[in-house]
């Protein structure tokens, strides 16, 4: 008599299973090694990712600030022989000039490092102490930088927009961002003529039972995003949706075109009849 099959479990119910906690890989080669040493020392290796991205900002900082140095010295030398208060405004005026000139170098700078950097990423599940997390990891790192420097000084402009495209954003035309709280700008996906409101939360990414989740996230075209509306990962938005203020889509939902959604969690508010052309 053969024995039964047993059926195999689904993947998810798999990966629910494993040891986060475990100093293993399922990789191979340096892969492995890597991923065995970063799951080994979980306080030295991180701590060590930090400080390098620490490092790389004093120096992404510094290539930023050599024309805003170079024009501060300039006046410095042009006004040394004028009234205190003359050379004081001269070099103050300079100064602040010098933050703006200082700001739209590092979008460039920034934007150049995740270009040459490993920062790609995709839709992946696993523990957060896995190799696939570092990419990710410096991917909004250096996004940051710009988040808590001078991206509010340029949103909402043509400018923000230009730096989430630069940063792999998918972005189509006429789009309004008015939000520096985005995460993951690689992950995400906005069709044309989407609207982001004010301080609206757009993160392709979201932890579950010790599970790290990239997941991309999908705006269709003509959506809007209320105002601090939070739409986490793997989130579908259709075409000519509307998210009421203050809403919260919680992960791997996916609102059909043309309705209207809010509350925490965000459900149907309102069907939204479809434009006649």
């Amino acid at each position: 008599m053969k024995d039964e099959e047993v059926p195999e479990k689904p993947q998810e119910e798999k990966s629910a299973r494993l040891d986060l906690d475990a100093a293993v890989s399922d990789r191979k080669g340096l892969g492995a090694i890597l991923e065995k040493t970063l799951r080994r020392f979980r306080t030295v290796v991180p701590a060590a990712i930090l400080f390098g991205m620490y490092g790389l900002t004093a120096f992404m900082f510094g290539l930023s600030l050599v024309v805003p140095i170079f024009m501060l010295n300039y006046v410095s030398e042009c006004t040394i022989d004028c009234s205190f208060f003359c050379q004081a405004l001269a070099i103050g005026t300079t100064i602040g000039l010098g933050f703006f000139v200082f700001g739209f170098t590092l979008m460039f700078v920034v934007a150049f490092f995740n270009k040459i950097l490993p920062t790609k990423i995709q839709a992946w599940r696993g523990g957060y102490y896995s190799l696939a997390t570092v990419p990710w990891y410096i991917h909004n790192g250096l996004a940051y930088i710009m988040r808590f420097t001078f991206l509010p000084f340029i949103t909402p402009t043509p400018f923000n927009v230009l730096f989430y495209k630069m940063m792999g954003m998918k972005v189509g035309k006429g789009v309004q961002i008015n939000s520096v709280h985005i995460s993951d700008p690689s992950l995400i996906e906005l069709g044309d003529k989407v609207t982001v409101g004010g301080s609206v939360t757009l993160v392709g990414h979201y932890g579950s039972g010790g599970f790290l989740v990239l997941s991309p996230v999908k705006i269709g075209k003509g959506a809007t995003l209320g105002l601090k509306a939070i739409v986490m990962g793997g989130v579908e938005i259709g075409e000519n949706a509307r998210l009421l203020p203050n809403s919260v889509v919680m992960p791997k939902t996916k609102i059909p075109a043309n309705e209207i959604w809010g509350g925490i969690p965000a459900v149907l508010i309102e069907k939204k009849e479809p434009r006649n052309k």
